[in-house]
């Protein structure tokens, strides 16, 4: 990994630097893995495919005078700290230190280096007690969900209140009645040709309010008998301070707003710049602190290198005389640092030759954010004129800066409105007679709250005390890959099986996934963490009232699982009941009440998708199929159904690369899980996991590529044959010709 190659480059040759690549024990996933019955015992297993790894951090540290364990300096570092030091060394290994550094470089190693400590338990603690908390919710409420509407469903502690805002706004969207209102706007001009615009905002001293289009109308009808005369002219210097530098929470916010990345793809790249990129003749350096933080505190030696930047750069006056230090929220941890380039000197121009796009875009936002954050402020004037029109008042409002102060370094919107694209006001004077040149009413609606994105969504997470730095990425990207909630040209929206699976959690767990119990819940592990409250006692206070609520669930869930088969208007063609909803793999479909006895399907969209006509004959009776929808997505079917039940796979449009006869379809094991076959099975066996994609591979000349996701490369395309990386945009493969 990129993090222990940048590290060793500092250390030199006395070192030997080794990586665990993550935890190497944890709660095991074939089992809820924690004894509830006495005291709520955690049980740790060796994860998964770290066996190896463990063989080799053994032999090295049989030959080590000192072992130095440094994971990120968080909750979850400080626990992979302590699961390394139980493994290594059985807990009681004097030669095991732990180290904590901010910035991946030379400064920081060292300084860390000289002031190895002990492991932190009560860190520890803290981030056990989330991890059985999570587990605790996790794995004893998903079944519930299983059992009640659809196996396959989860619920998690924290994210299931992030679908609670989520669903909570969408129902206040949907409640929301929009209500007509007019505005009324008027071109004038001075005495020397000067045009602006004014907005007409009252009438007798009282505020205008016009509700229709007879009112507009009435209003501008009664505004072309007046003479339009400035009252007065009110210019002020307004001071627009600099935002203080990032933490995790506002990073991800502006990275969504100026360069539309998720909460996900900020923090992988972020990860990048962190642990180390390779530039020039440096080597692999560490280019930004660490970037899980809600601290915006910057250490006394980078304050002393932006100042002589920003005074070298920019000049004497846009340098405070003393370094500007921002408030950070209570909870926070002082003990981290804001996020900030490492060094100021690594300018965004100087380091782009060697970072890809993404990597170059995020540092140059953190880069600019920092220096502008210790810059001084940008000086807006703003003029607003009062025109009375008979007993009409109109007012005109104009801005332009007259000092841009840190917005030299870092262009922000606070200071938008004043720029070249902003209301100019000409030279205007108690008494002026302005002419009128046209008036604009026009209509306008009330908006309903708007639905969240991820921004916002992190924003709010933040301010109501619902997560911390190192979750909040993994809470917004949880709900969409459980597709609970989809993204709308940006938007979070929740899906129809989000908004039922929060339906049945409020109504049985509503306490548990309340707002301000989970904040509180938050403050409980920062009281662990300070040594104020121990783990145990927190976990038993949350499981009493919570293992209540899983009782009663149970009890209840014949009932709640009746009450979400909504009834359709749609007969059975089989038996002739009436169709009840159901939830599948892909989503909602209609099933027979009377199942297993009747186990006729349909889908909710109705009878539209079932008349789209396939080309493909019938395999055992030659009529025309449909298309179709099922519990494991679209399919064709019989038209004669049920008189014949014929089925054939919907084809992807790509070819099979095995036999070149038959097309790559989607099929499914027996568990449900997808996979990409031959049509022509069972005498071509072709199948793979991954989707497939009809693009040829540069190096081998396979004739497909497969579509991959992981979390730290996000989408791309592999060969499936040589498993060359195909660079790009994964492609969408050819989904749905039903033709073949």
């Amino acid at each position: 990994p990129a993090k222990a190659r940048t590290i060793a480059k500092y250390l030199g040759p006395g070192f030997e630097v080794r990586a665990s690549n993550g935890h190497v024990r944890d709660l095991p996933k074939s089992k809820l893995g924690v004894d509830i019955e006495h005291g709520i015992e955690p049980s740790y297993i060796l994860i998964k495919g770290k066996a190896k790894i463990l063989k080799v951090l053994k032999q090295s540290a049989k030959q080590a005078a000192s072992i130095y364990l440094a994971p990120d300096p968080d909750r979850e570092g400080e626990a992979i700290a302590w699961h390394l030091a139980e493994t290594l060394g059985n807990g009681t290994d004097d030669r095991i230190r732990r180290l904590a550094f901010y910035e991946i470089t030379k400064r920081g190693i060292l300084e860390a280096l000289e002031q190895p400590r002990s492991i932190d338990m009560n860190k520890v603690h803290a981030q056990q007690a989330r991890r059985v908390l999570d587990r605790l919710v996790g794995y004893q409420v998903s079944p519930f969900l299983w059992k009640t509407i659809r196996y396959g469903l989860s619920a998690g502690r924290v994210q299931s209140v992030a679908l609670r805002l989520i669903c909570e706004r969408e129902g206040e969207i949907r409640a929301f009645v929009t209500r007509e209102y007019w505005t009324l706007d008027v071109d004038l001009a001075t005495a020397g040709g000067e045009q602006f615009r004014a907005r007409v905002h009252k009438k007798a001293g009282e505020k205008l309010s016009l509700e229709n289009e007879a009112q507009a109308k009435a209003a501008a009808a009664a505004l072309e008998r007046e003479t339009f005369r400035v009252d007065g002219v009110r210019t002020q210097e307004k001071k627009r301070n600099p935002l203080p530098p990032f933490i995790t929470s506002t990073l991800q916010q502006e990275a969504f707003r100026r360069l539309r990345f998720s909460a996900q793809k900020t923090m992988v790249v972020a990860q990048q710049l962190y642990e180390g990129v390779e530039v020039g003749t440096e080597g692999a350096t560490g280019l930004i602190t660490y970037m899980r933080t809600d601290s915006t505190r910057t250490a006394p030696d980078a304050l002393t290198e932006v100042r002589q930047y920003i005074g070298a750069t920019f000049g004497r006056e846009y340098l405070p005389d003393e370094p500007r230090h921002y408030r950070s929220r209570e909870t926070s941890q002082d003990a981290h640092e804001a996020i900030r380039p490492t060094s100021v000197a690594r300018t965004p121009a100087a380091v782009k030759r060697h970072l890809d796009s993404d990597q170059h875009r995020l540092y140059e936002l953190i880069w600019q954010r920092f220096v502008g954050s210790q810059m001084n402020p940008a000086l807006v004037l703003t003029t607003t004129a009062e025109i009375s029109a008979g007993p009409f008042t109109l007012r005109a409002s104009g801005s332009r800066v007259k000092f841009d102060g840190f917005a030299r370094a870092y262009h922000s919107t606070l200071i938008e409105e004043s720029g070249p694209e902003a209301a100019k006001l000409p030279a205007l004077a108690a008494g002026d007679v302005l002419k009128r040149i046209a008036l604009h009413p026009e209509q306008h609606f009330t908006e309903p709250p708007p639905r969240f994105t991820e921004a916002s969504l992190v924003k709010t997470l933040e301010e109501k005390g619902i997560g911390r730095p190192s979750t909040y990425a993994t809470i917004v990207g949880t709900i969409l890959t459980r597709d609970y909630v989809e993204r709308d040209r940006g938007k979070l929206t929740p899906t129809e099986l989000g908004m039922t699976v929060w339906k049945l959690l409020s109504e049985m767990f509503g306490d548990v996934f309340e707002v301000e119990f989970t904040a509180r819940m938050e403050q409980e592990l920062d009281r662990v963490e300070t040594g104020k409250d121990t783990w145990g006692k927190v976990v038993s206070d949350f499981y009493g009232p919570f293992r209540k609520d899983l009782t009663q669930a149970e009890s209840q869930r014949e009932r709640l699982r009746a009450s979400l088969a909504e009834e359709s208007d749609r007969e059975c063609p089989k038996c002739g009941s009436k169709m009840v909803k159901r939830y599948g793999r892909n989503g909602p479909f209609l099933a027979c009440p009377r199942y297993p006895e009747c186990k006729t399907t349909m889908p909710v969209e109705g009878e539209a998708e079932e008349t789209m006509v396939s080309a493909q004959p019938c395999p055992q009776c030659g009529s025309p199929m449909r298309l179709r929808s099922g519990r494991f997505g679209k399919f064709l079917a019989c038209s004669r159904y049920p008189d014949c039940k014929g089925t054939r796979p919907v084809g992807l449009g790509v070819p099979c690369p095995d036999c070149g006869a038959g097309e790559l379809v989607e099929r499914r094991t027996r568990r449900g899980k997808a996979f990409y076959g031959c049509s022509r099975y069972p005498a071509c066996k072709f199948g793979i996991w991954d989707r497939p994609v009809k693009q040829k591979c540069p190096s081998c000349a396979s004739p497909i590529l497969v579509q991959k996701h992981t979390k730290t490369k996000g989408d791309y395309l592999q060969c499936p044959k040589c498993k060359t990386r195909v660079e790009g945009e994964s492609s969408e493969a050819m989904s749905g010709t039903v033709d073949g």
